[in-house]
Parts: C-alpha cells; structure tokens; sequence
C-alpha cells in the first residue's frame, strides 16, 4: 500500500512536494488533495471507538498536525508539509487497522479522486517554479 501514496513508507515533506511537484498540481489542488486525506483519516477516527476516544481531538481543527497553521516556507507550499504530518498518522495508525478488501477500495477511490484533479489541472495551473529553494525558511 505504501507505493500508491505520497506519505507511504519513508516518506516526508520532500516526498509528499515531489508528488505535487511531478503532478503538477497547484495549490488550489493541493489542498483539495489534502482535503481528501483529512476526510478520510477524519471519517475513519470517528468509526473506530479506540481513536474516537483517544484521537478524535486532533480533528477538531483544520488542518491536522504539527504544522498546521504554520507556512514557514517561501511561496506557500504548506500542504505538502500539513500531508507530512497526516499522512504519517494515516500510514501508521489508520492503514494497519485497515482490511484488504477496503484497502483496495481505498485505493480504487484514490485513483478516481486523482484523475479527477489531474482533468482540473488544465483550470488551475501551477505557478512556475521560482529561482530561490522552495523550502528556504522564511
């Protein structure tokens, strides 16, 4: 399951802005990614009774995580560092509790969920990149 998703195995920020970065999508797009994510993650924390009583609370806020809140980065990238921090937390806690029958159904939903960003790529573009690192610290 790691290799279908940004933020599977040894994944981090890097990981999850190369997705972003080899898709092309824009930060408009990103955030919908991420959306996507949260609801998920959200959804899953709310019908499973051990990570609704001991989880749910980090749903209260949108977005999820460390980072949340916090763009630290020239030129906004921040969902790529928001999906660090959920994704970690989905590929560690969520995905094991996870059967096969619905990781593929997961999986089948992911995809359907990409193509339909990739189809509105062409409505948002991405901005071209700039001369300066994208995560040189403001």
């Amino acid at each position: 399951m790691s290799g279908h998703y940004p933020f599977g195995g040894k994944a981090n920020r890097v990981t999850a802005f190369a997705f972003f970065e080899k898709n092309q999508l824009s930060l408009e797009l990103q955030e919908r990614y991420y959306r996507w994510w949260y609801d998920f993650a959200k959804a899953a924390v709310e019908n499973d009774p051990d990570l609704k009583a001991t989880r749910l609370v980090d749903f209260q806020h949108y977005p999820f995580g460390q980072h949340a809140e916090t763009n630290f980065h020239l030129h906004g990238y921040k969902w790529a560092t928001a999906l660090a921090d959920l994704g970690a937390f989905i590929a560690n806690v969520i995905f094991p509790k996870l059967s096969e029958d619905a990781a593929h159904k997961l999986a089948h939903d992911h995809d359907t969920m990409m193509k339909a960003l990739l189809t509105e790529r062409a409505k948002a573009p991405r901005e071209a990149a700039p001369d300066v690192g994208r995560y040189r610290h403001v």
